[in-house]
């Protein structure tokens, strides 16, 4: 699966915030996720994060430049 940083996870079951999304900022054997809601950061193994993902949300780069 193809998880970059600085993506957005949407996840199965909601923090206990009461949020389900999570931005991506370690990437591995294992990711390190912030909780958008509160900013709670975890250490999530990998295979235990795609088992609960529900989707991912990336920002496209779009280069606009006027020259």
């Amino acid at each position: 699966m193809d998880i970059r940083i600085g993506d957005i996870l949407i996840m199965k079951k909601a923090h206990p915030c009461g949020e389900k999304r999570w931005h991506v900022l370690r990437t591995g054997a294992d990711f390190r996720l912030r909780c958008i809601g509160c900013n709670h950061e975890i250490m999530v193994p990998r295979f235990k994060a795609e088992k609960n993902l529900r989707g991912v949300e990336r920002e496209e780069a779009t280069n606009t430049s006027d020259s």
